[in-house]
């Protein structure tokens, strides 16, 4: 795989190259702008400007390449553009490799709020990974004409805050040629300050030439691409509140806020609330204003995350079961004998539940699956016709389903859930979501998942 996605949890060490030494980061392959730029009042006073912007805008040019055709045509006009907040998000071909996924997006998701224009107003959005460190990267930066000037940077203990760098390229012997650098250019820390990120002290932060810049980094259900996508924004309210609900949710899921919400395939979802926000002017007064906030949306019902009084029972049935199959007592069927019975045919399946000792405790309400016609991982997801319990939870089926989408036979499945999960996961409705959960954060690296279950099952063979 050319791009492979960074997933923070259940990662394994990193093997050391040459190219490899870097900070893990998400690819990106596209850009979805958090509002749109306007011309200047003096600006609006020429003609040309007009028309070039114009021009620009029908054409779906970047705001950048519309300034600078005006600076060409209007020299004196050093900044034409302006931003301005709107309830939309701006999505141009220019900011995608292909061109036609920023049609993809509005076709998918844009709206007409009765102007007669399709716009973004709302659209989902999957995470990729579980900090939301990863996918809302930060920083204080001052930027010069082409490149980062100053940015922040923290220390590996989190502690202290730096003001980094790029080091002066070193020259031959000579003076007269830059050598050549690889890995790209060495950063260092400023010369001011003894290297500390002290805004209240920094000459560029009080003249508004250094401010916080964060993005977030996603995936759109629908939209094929093997990199992700960016949303950049300099709203302090927004990535505060967006840190809340991502951290809400870690808790609730068990530190997870990568790939959907629950068993439904709810995902995220970004909008824009009209907000008033608090700010301080030059004369040191409180001032409110009302501004377009980016907002975070999660759309599910978070007492679901909960584990409600009723799962007691099942959690402690599923326990007694879990210890009756390591005793062994009779009448308990292993999950690997189950896992048969639900690829089996219906005469196959009898045979299975004759060669037990006790009853065959498959579950009902599973249709057989023919190992010639299993469902992809999406398709098992999908609940039985008039099975109404995988509405809450997957059944055994749906998951060992999931995993042969991936190649990998029930039986084998089977002995790694019992590796991993305990013996008990199939017949615990929280166990089989897990599990089910497990495979679709898989979803975009199957041969990983291959790899994880060959580990384990290694890893508890029996010593000779």
């Amino acid at each position: 795989m050319k791009h492979a996605i960074v997933t923070l949890s259940e990662s394994q060490p990193a093997i050391a190259t040459i190219l490899g030494q870097g900070k893990a980061r998400i690819p990106t392959g596209g850009k979805i702008r958090a509002g749109i730029k306007v011309l200047t009042k003096r600006a609006a006073e020429h003609s040309v400007a007009q028309e070039i912007y114009a021009h620009g805008v029908a054409g779906g040019q970047s705001f950048d390449d519309i300034e600078r055709a005006i600076n060409q045509a209007l020299p004196e006009l050093k900044s034409p553009l302006v931003p301005k907040n709107v309830p939309w998000f701006t999505v141009r071909p220019n900011d995608f490799p292909n061109p036609e996924i920023a049609s993809q997006i509005l076709n998918a998701y844009g709206e007409d709020r009765g102007d007669g224009v399709k716009r973004l107003y709302r659209f989902p959005v999957v995470f990729p990974a579980d900090a939301w460190q990863a996918v809302m990267p930060h920083e204080l930066v001052a930027w010069s004409a082409n490149e980062r000037r100053f940015w922040s940077e923290y220390a590996p203990d989190g502690r202290v805050r730096y003001c980094k760098c790029y080091a002066p390229l070193p020259m031959d012997q000579h003076g007269k040629r830059a050598i050549r650098v690889f890995g790209g250019r060495k950063t260092m820390l400023r010369d001011q300050n003894d290297g500390i990120c002290d805004p209240e002290n920094c000459r560029e932060f009080q003249s508004r030439q250094c401010n916080l810049s964060g993005r977030f980094i996603f995936f759109i259900p629908g939209i094929p691409s093997i990199d992700a996508f960016e949303l950049h924004t300099n709203s302090f309210y927004a990535m505060s509140r967006a840190i809340d609900r991502f951290e809400t949710l870690a808790f609730l899921r068990g530190g997870r806020i990568s790939g959907f919400l629950d068993h439904r395939r709810t995902p995220f979802y970004l909008t824009k609330k009209l907000r008033e926000v608090a700010h301080i002017d030059d004369t040191g007064r409180t001032v409110r204003v009302a501004q377009w906030i980016i907002e975070l949306e999660a759309p599910i019902d978070v007492t679901a995350l909960l584990q409600a009084p009723d799962d007691d029972d099942v959690s402690v049935q599923a326990n007694a079961a879990a210890q009756r199959l390591e005793q062994g007592e009779a009448g308990a069927a292993p999950s690997s004998q189950i896992a048969r019975a639900i690829v089996a045919t219906p005469h196959e399946r009898e045979s299975l539940c004759r060669e037990s000792d006790g009853p065959c405790e498959v579950e009902s309400g599973m249709r057989p699956i023919s190992k010639d016609d299993q469902p992809n991982a999406a398709q098992a997801r999908q609940p039985a016709a008039g099975d109404q319990r995988c509405e809450s939870a997957p059944s055994a089926a749906q998951v060992v389903a999931a995993a042969g989408a991936f190649g990998i036979d029930a039986e084998r499945y089977a002995a790694y859930a019992d590796c991993h999960w305990g013996p008990g996961w199939l017949r615990n409705a929280n166990g089989r979501r897990r599990a089910l959960d497990e495979i679709e954060r898989y979803q975009n690296d199957p041969d990983g998942f291959v790899d994880k279950i060959d580990a384990e099952l290694r890893a508890h063979q029996p010593r000779a």
